[in-house]
């Protein structure tokens, strides 16, 4: 395998950095609160954007695509879909512009919306695993976590203006003007982000084998590390699909909490982020991202434990250390895992593995919401309560997630840290 020079590799880790951050801000745009104003204006129903939720969280199923792709070099197929995947984002605040029928829109919406997520996930794993190939494995750790850093401090100041700048139009009843400004933000996003891939330079590759999707997938079932790897993603996405996609409603509905009260505690969240990124950064390099990543769940356990005793009375202080818990958690989590196959699989079946042990993984926590729903609805619908007791379903929710995270660090230890140890 070709190599690339010292400088060029520099150059390249400085890219994937801004890119990761450009990309982070595009994201913001199509998600959350700003994907709401886009469907209410189309006059979306609540299902209809719950559904556009559910596909999100199934995206990595289109990830599985990329199994098929086989050649030396991807810079270029990397650069052209995200090019597409963004200006697929861009054309959804052009929609609700349009002259069309609301039928007509809301049906272009959902056709952009689907295909911007496929293209994404198409190309996402041959994206990371090109960038990823300047940074050393022994600094993996810090390298993520000087990423996540960047990626994070722009998204909240990031946030704030566009914030602003969206209510200030809204307002005003301008709200065409927001989305055309929108549009051109994430237009000009997208030239910035094309021109981080195009300086990030390009090892070369020998010929890969080719070989058919059902080949790849028998291949790598055969690797006991990857199938242990897959078995760690399918835990945490089961663990974080139980309890936190209700904790939205949760907030808004029977804690009462205002946006503003919200975004102040996600900030808060964001900080305690940052500040323990370089921490579980240095501590993945010198131990190992198994057991860094052991010590996040533990994290997770205690930000959902807090939330078992969320009630009216004590929702904004339980929820305020929910995301401080949380953001350290996630502060060594979100970069983690993708590392955890990084650490176990040769660099020639890293994307391929990444692509398939998040598909399977993004099916098991869709199927786990999917599965938990009616029981929330039901508690709900009973006027909060199980067994004659007063218990919001959130609680309940909260104390399975706890028990499905420890499992996780249990799997965790057994699998992973014990194993190294003997």
């Amino acid at each position: 395998m070709g190599e690339i020079s010292v400088s060029l590799q520099k150059r390249s880790r400085l890219m994937y950095i801004f890119e990761a951050a450009i990309e982070y801000l595009i994201s913001i745009l199509v998600a959350s609160s700003y994907l709401a104003r886009l469907t209410k204006a189309l006059g979306f129903s609540d299902s209809l954007t719950g559904i556009l939720s559910n596909i999100i969280s199934l995206g990595c199923l289109f990830q599985l695509l990329s199994l098929s792709l086989r050649r030396t070099k991807v810079k270029g197929f990397v650069v052209l879909f995200s090019i597409i995947n963004q200006i697929l984002f861009m054309l959804l605040y052009i929609v609700p512009l349009t002259d069309f029928s609301k039928k007509a829109k809301i049906a272009a919406f959902l056709i952009l919306f689907i295909a911007a997520y496929l293209t994404y996930y198409f190309a996402n794993p041959k994206k990371i695993a090109w960038l990823m190939q300047a940074v050393e494995d022994k600094h993996r750790g810090s390298f993520t976590a000087n990423k996540e850093i960047v990626s994070l401090l722009s998204g909240m100041v990031f946030t704030f203006g566009m914030g602003a700048l969206i209510d200030h139009f809204s307002e005003a009843g301008q709200i065409r003007t927001a989305f055309i400004l929108s549009a051109v933000v994430i237009f000009v996003l997208t030239v910035l982000h094309t021109l981080t891939m195009v300086f990030a330079a390009e090892k070369d590759a020998p010929p890969a084998p080719k070989k058919n999707f059902g080949q790849t997938v028998a291949e790598l079932a055969k690797n006991k590390d990857i199938r242990r790897v897959t078995v760690v993603f399918i835990l945490y996405y089961i663990a974080k699909s139980i309890a936190i996609p209700f904790y939205g409603s949760y907030e808004i509905g029977e804690l009462g909490m205002t946006q503003k009260f919200i975004s102040a505690i996600v900030i808060v969240g964001s900080v305690s982020r940052i500040l323990v990124s370089k921490f579980w950064g240095r501590y993945a390099d010198k131990k190992s991202f198994a057991a860094m990543i052991e010590k996040c769940f533990l994290f997770s356990a205690l930000s959902q434990t807090c939330m078992v005793f969320a009630v009216p009375a004590t929702g904004k202080v339980m929820f305020f250390f929910y995301h401080i818990f949380s953001g350290i958690a996630f502060g060594g989590l979100n970069s983690a895992l993708t590392n955890l196959i990084f650490d176990y699989v040769p660099e020639e079946k890293r994307a391929d593995s990444l692509a398939i042990t998040q598909a399977f993984a993004g099916v098991a926590g869709f199927l786990t919401t999917l599965a938990v729903s009616p029981l929330v609805s039901h508690i709900q619908a009973n006027g909060n309560t199980v067994l004659g007791l007063p218990v919001y379903a959130q609680q309940l929710m909260s104390v399975f997630g706890v028990i499905a995270t420890l499992c996780v660090i249990v799997y965790i230890r057994c699998v992973f840290i014990k194993k190294n140890r003997a």
